[in-house]
């Protein structure tokens, strides 16, 4: 159910109006013309195709129940369908009442692949002679006398034919009149393939249409014979539930929960957990080994079991293998697998043009001038065939398939929009500031709150804790405006710290070949048009290896040995930056820690609860794209240990972060900002917070766009739990909770911040958490990464060399002060590894065009009840405002750090996008 959504009921094939006679005459078609009619029919490509077919008419098959044959007609109509179609009934009788099964199923834009083999054949038939599905119609109420479960009311659905890309089938039912309500649907598929169903439509009953939105894919009873359950688009608390409802209530979470053993095949829909045990590779190479994330030693959220072999190796590590399992509905749509296909491969194309005669020979060079740098987004270049790829072997053959039918413009980067706007914009101080508020990573600037600045190491270990950013670097820096009391009483002081975090690893990452790392702290102050200026960076090396601690500060002075110096502090501080960014802010806060709510919703609570409902949206795709990440990205030897600083210590590294800083209770925005000293909380302001930094361009509009959340998520929660106690009486919530903090996060299972689940107001502000990390933290953190990182010297994700002060020769330093630009771009990551990076953040940053965004569509489920449609449609109309609001601030002179010359203006955060790289777009989920 986690699959694109069904289109407008009310889109269905239109009344056909033609001779009842012909209908019935074809119905009364001989035997030797119905093998005829088939022999017919197995020429053409079936409707998985996409393409046109011929439905040739069938008889009619009897309901399990008795009932007259009704008249019938059809009609040919264009593209060569015959459509049957039976006239609308709604007619009863004493006994009987009459309904109308419309099953809509989604034509797969790869079905054409499918056209192959036997089994393509024999489903043909089965259309044919009229068992496609077979619908069971299941009643919400126990039979009075007996108190078991009522029959079900079976037909098979026949196919109707196609318009566009939805198939249309039919079922004819006669319910007894003492049946009661529909609950749910048993559907069979009799086909071999899997078939996507969007949606049922049951019409005929005196109280009105019974809609079932499935979205979801339908195995073939040949691969399971498990029939699929369908409930109504009817919501119901567990103590709600109708009687006749509750032991398929609880079979189908079984069913979702599965075993916990045996390696899951892919038309499987079981959720359960595991530990990061699969991003080494042992059995490749000795090399690939990496520790299992999850656990004492590395704490980690799970991720979703897949139940392959162990390696040979390591037994506790998990073999690798070319697909990874996800949850069938958990996948990605076609629609979106050829948006994401085609951009990778694009942009991978993008990728070989500097490096095919040069670096793929010599991974190890870099650029050697900034105008080299500028050809990847001004200038085209023919496409050789080279013979050893490595990181492109794989998709090579369709490289040079999209290179013959995309053109020239495949071989260029787009310009970012950042560079575009203003080409020397990354060079200047006051962008490296404006970024920290408005940029791609707004989560890790602080208030400097203490002074001395202190390490929390052990100074045994790593040396001195006190920084060596003293009171007169600082009062010099200011130059007199204030004195470094007044500062940070004034809460003038900011930091970006990222000592503590990356000290331990300096030693380690230093013995990878071709890199570098110091800890780092960045110091900013606050102007009066509240924009911030660097004040000093001070980079660390510390003692180990024989040597003593290093440490130097660097200020933006006016000679042109300090200028050049604080370019390339800027440089690792911009490193560190992009590998916390990527590992912790983006990845591990958002891709990780949200994987076990997913798991847990699907195994705890049913599809017909409420709550169930509301998160479902923010789950799309979710799952499908951290199995990929696993697969390509954050694996051993994948792009992040290849490309960041952290090397392939980089999730080791996150592990670290998930346990000295991941906490629930801080992922929601008012929170995190409270916790950083950025906001405090004031009654009498806006959201009931002052903004230490008034002009927050991230903070402002996220602000509103929680505030918007909140009070969607309040209304849907009062709807369905008017009492507290619902709530804590409401077992599969407790359950799902409970399984949130001691399965899904079960390293942190014992920490005293995990909210408690009683009143609405703790179940509003756990879910308002749950989704705004999903949307609005991820959109502000992903969907820039192209626009501020694709031009890499802004954001360069690795330093290769040290700063040439640390202990250098006397040769090392002449050649710095000679050439101090080429000391930069050595620094800077290689041509291999800068154009990797770009290649995979505008895939990244692609919204697709089957994107779902916040607010934009209501779910069936919510239409079904007035009160739920009226919240939401309040919801979507706030987000419309705040897209106004964002426009308006966007155009306002005195907000520096949104408007002026050159600044690409902060949109990540408006609702809506159009598809492609366009740095704004909030989906409802973690989609990419």
């Amino acid at each position: 159910m986690r699959c694109p959504r069904a289109s407008k009921l009310s889109q269905r094939n239109p009344p056909l109006a033609t001779s009842r006679t012909a209908k019935a005459k074809m119905l009364k078609t001989p035997l030797h013309e119905a093998e005829s009619a088939r022999s017919f029919f197995l020429l053409h490509k079936p409707f998985l195709a996409g393409h046109g077919t011929a439905s040739l008419p069938v008889r009619r098959r009897q309901s399990f129940h008795t009932k007259k044959q009704k008249k019938s007609s059809v009609r040919f109509v264009s593209r060569n369908i015959i459509k049957a179609e039976v006239s609308s009934t709604t007619s009863t009788t004493e006994k009987s009442i009459k309904v109308k099964a419309i099953v809509t199923v989604q034509v797969t834009v790869g079905g054409f692949f499918s056209n192959l083999g036997l089994t393509r054949g024999l489903d043909d038939i089965s259309d044919l002679l009229g068992k496609s599905l077979l619908l069971e119609l299941v009643s919400a109420n126990l039979d009075p006398k007996s108190g078991r479960e009522k029959a079900t009311v079976k037909d098979y659905a026949l196919r109707l034919g196609q318009e566009e890309n939805e198939v249309k089938y039919e079922s004819d039912f006669v319910v007894p009149p003492d049946f009661g309500d529909i609950g749910a649907i048993l559907v069979e598929n009799e086909h071999h393939k899997e078939m996507f169903i969007k949606n049922i439509v049951l019409d005929g009953f005196p109280n009105g249409t019974v809609n079932v939105s499935c979205d979801s894919w339908v195995h073939s009873k040949f691969d399971n014979p498990e029939k699929r359950i369908f409930f109504t688009n009817k919501s119901y608390l567990p103590s709600d539930t109708p009687d006749g409802l509750k032991r398929m209530r609880e079979k189908e979470l079984e069913i979702l929960r599965g075993t916990g053993v045996g390696e899951r095949k892919t038309f499987e829909r079981i959720y359960d957990y595991d530990k990061y045990n699969d991003l080494g590779d042992p059995d490749s190479k000795e090399e690939l080994a990496r520790p299992v994330l999850g656990g004492k030693e590395h704490p980690y959220p799970r991720r979703c079991r897949t139940g392959r072999e162990p390696t040979v190796k390591d037994p506790l590590s998990e073999s690798r293998s070319s697909s990874v399992y996800v949850p069938r509905d958990e996948a990605f749509s076609e629609v979106k697998q050829l948006t994401f296909s085609v951009k990778a491969l694009s942009s991978v194309l993008n990728a070989l043009l500097p490096s095919i005669e040069t670096a793929l020979i010599d991974s190890d060079l870099g650029f050697p001038y900034f105008t080299a740098i500028d050809s990847l987004f001004n200038e085209g270049a023919n496409l050789p065939k080279p013979e050893n790829l490595g990181f492109f072997q794989s998709i090579l053959s369709w490289l040079v398939k999209l290179f013959k039918d995309g053109g020239d413009d495949l071989f260029q980067f787009e310009t970012p929009e950042m560079i575009d706007r203003d080409k020397f914009s990354w060079f200047r101080d006051e962008e490296f500031s404006r970024q920290t508020l408005a940029g791609l990573n707004p989560y890790s600037i602080e208030l400097v709150t203490e002074w001395p600045l202190k390490s929390k190491l052990d100074p045994k270990i790593y040396g001195p804790a006190e920084s060596a950013i003293t009171r007169e670097v600082i009062e010099q820096e200011i130059k007199g405006v204030m004195t470094l009391d007044e500062a940070i009483e004034g809460k003038k002081l900011f930091i970006l710290d990222y000592h503590d975090l990356f000290l331990p690893y300096v030693y380690k990452v230093r013995e990878i070949e071709g890199t570098t790392l110091y800890g780092s702290r960045t110091l900013f102050f606050l102007t009066h048009d509240c924009t911030l200026r660097p004040l000093a960076i001070e980079l660390t090396r510390p003692a180990g290896n024989d040597k003593p601690q290093w440490r130097q500060v660097f200020t933006s002075n006016w000679d042109a040995t300090s200028c050049w110096l604080w370019r390339l502090a800027k440089a690792h501080v911009n490193a560190h930056d992009s590998g916390y960014h990527q590992l912790v802010i983006h990845w591990l806060r958002t891709h990780c820690s949200c994987e076990p709510y997913i798991i847990a919703a699907n195994r705890q609570l049913s599809a017909m609860h409420p709550i169930y409902r509301l998160l479902l949206p923010h789950f799309r795709y979710t799952m499908e794209i951290n199995a990929l990440a696993r697969e390509s990205l954050i694996n051993g030897g994948g792009i992040i240990e290849t490309s960041f600083s952290p090397g392939k210590y980089s999730m080791e590294l996150s592990s670290v972060a998930y346990d000295q800083l991941w906490r629930f209770d801080m992922e929601a925005l008012p929170a995190d900002l409270i916790r950083r000293g950025m906001a405090v909380k004031d009654p009498k302001a806006k959201h009931g917070l002052k903004l230490t930094i008034a002009d927050y361009p991230f903070a402002n509009d996220g602000l509103d766009l929680w505030a918007a959340i909140k009070q969607w998520v309040s209304d849907y929660v009062n709807h369905y739990y008017p009492e507290p106690s619902l709530i804590e009486s409401d077992q599969e919530l407790q359950d799902w909770w409970t399984e949130v903090r001691t399965k899904g996060h079960e390293d942190k299972k014992d920490e005293p911040w995990w909210p408690v689940l009683k009143t609405q107001a703790d179940l509003t502000h756990i879910l308002t958490t749950i989704i705004w990390v999903v949307s609005g933290h991820h959109a502000a953190v992903n969907f820039g990464q192209y626009i501020y990182a694709g031009y890499f010297p802004n954001r360069p994700t690795i330093t290769r060399t040290n700063m040439p002060t640390e202990e250098p020769s006397e040769t090392e330093f002449l050649n710095f002060l000679k050439k101090p630009e080429f000391a930069l771009l050595k620094c800077f990551p290689s041509q291999i590894q800068a154009t990797k990076v770009m290649a995979v953040l505008e895939v990244l940053s692609n919204h697709s065009p089957d994107e779902e965004y916040i607010g934009d569509a209501m779910e069936p489920s919510w239409a079904e009840c007035p009160i739920i449609k009226a919240a939401f449609e309040r919801f979507s109309g706030s987000l419309k405002e705040l897209e106004g609001l964002i426009d308006a601030r966007n155009a306002d002179i005195n907000l520096k750090n949104r408007f002026g010359a050159g600044i690409v203006p902060y949109e990540l955060l408006k609702p809506v996008s159009k598809p492609g790289v366009t740095g704004m777009g909030v989906p409802n989920s973690i989609s990419i």
